[in-house]
């Protein structure tokens, strides 16, 4: 237990004090070091637009725990769940502790904070992710009884190890493709004209990803969630290009592939949402789009050193291609749960 006796307070992330946004930006870019140690801090404003836009569908408890003197926050948790009308048996977890503060019991403070929210809200399910940087972070969740539920990486493209002679054989290969479908760019937001088709191409092929063991129903992707999202990615500074294919025949959307980065972190690019409606796979549509975003971006970005892209282990039609174009992992993630009966348990066997 607690050397010295301190505790968690609750803070409002939307609505923080200036100090409180302070500390918790110095905290997070602590955390920030293990998990990414190659990544450059990020700059307190970043933070501070991250937090106040959290899109108003997620309803969230946050409290941090302050050393003894109050001058720097030691150890943060959360709760949320996403008002969206699906996988309403669900609550999202995060627990953080400096590591000087580690086993102490720390953590355990935080689940007892916490699990009264879950139980308010009905959600059954706990939902958490640890990273192989922070090994130690599994062993409470082992403790628990928590399952593995997915398992994936961070993969990353060193850019100077590219062979750009991808491309070009990709456009090349492409050329066949031109005479069915239009390619198309957007700078920024989306197109109002365009939001609904967007969100459905979100909904059916997000949920068309695997999923392995994880106890979750399919989700909901509305145009107005999708609006709230952009708002909190354009609020911290960060830019998006995506690249789109149309059926010229019925003049549907198809396909489509982002990427996302920050001014401040310009070496750093990450590949967001890539996807093809399953009628239109196996035709190279994939392909033909990520060697025209990579065209663009050797063409119009020289500052992109890394490009990164989350994948699920389990997700072999899009690790082809990452593998296929020299992406290689870079960061392993886990995705547990747990009952929140098991958490209660646990915590009423040892008293705390």
């Amino acid at each position: 237990m607690l050397s010295v006796e301190i505790e968690f307070c609750s803070l409002d992330l939307r609505r923080a004090t200036e100090d409180e946004y302070t500390c918790l930006g110095k905290f997070k870019n602590i955390m920030n070091r293990e998990y990414r140690p190659d990544d450059p801090p990020i700059p307190l404003e970043e933070q501070i637009q991250g937090w106040k836009t959290i899109p108003e569908f997620i309803e969230y408890e946050a409290h941090v725990m302050w050393n003894p003197s109050e001058s720097e926050i030691v150890a943060y948790c959360d709760i949320a769940v996403y008002n969206t009308g699906d996988n309403e048996h669900m609550a999202d977890l995060t627990i953080e502790v400096l590591p000087e503060y580690r086993q102490k019991g720390i953590s355990h403070q935080a689940l007892k904070l916490l699990l009264p929210f879950a139980k308010r809200h009905n959600r059954r399910l706990l939902i958490t992710y640890t990273s192989d940087r922070i090994p130690v972070s599994e062993i409470l969740l082992e403790h628990l009884g928590a399952r593995k539920g997915l398992e994936t990486h961070i993969n990353q493209l060193i850019l100077s190890e590219f062979d750009k002679s991808i491309v070009h054989t990709w456009l090349k290969q492409s050329e066949r493709l031109h005479a069915k479908f239009d390619l198309g760019f957007w700078d920024g937001a989306y197109p109002e004209k365009n939001i609904n088709e967007i969100s459905d191409l979100y909904e059916e092929v997000g949920n068309d990803q695997p999923r392995d063991n994880l106890e979750m129903e399919d989700m909901k992707c509305t145009p107005e969630m999708l609006r709230q999202m952009e708002q909190n990615t354009f609020a911290r500074g960060s830019q998006r290009w995506t690249m789109y294919l149309m059926d010229r025949i019925n003049n549907k959307l198809v396909g489509l592939t982002e990427v996302i980065w920050n001014p401040n972190r310009a070496m750093i690019l990450n590949q967001g949402f890539t996807a093809v409606y399953p009628a239109y796979r196996n035709k190279g549509l994939g392909h033909w789009l990520k060697a025209e975003m990579m065209k663009k971006l050797l063409d119009e970005h020289p500052k992109v050193e890394f490009i990164r892209t989350g994948n699920a282990n389990s997700n072999a039609p899009m690790l082809k291609i990452n593998i296929e174009m020299g992406f290689k992992p870079y960061i392993a993630n886990t995705v547990w749960q747990v009952e929140t009966e098991k958490v209660e348990k646990y915590l009423l066997e040892r008293l705390i």
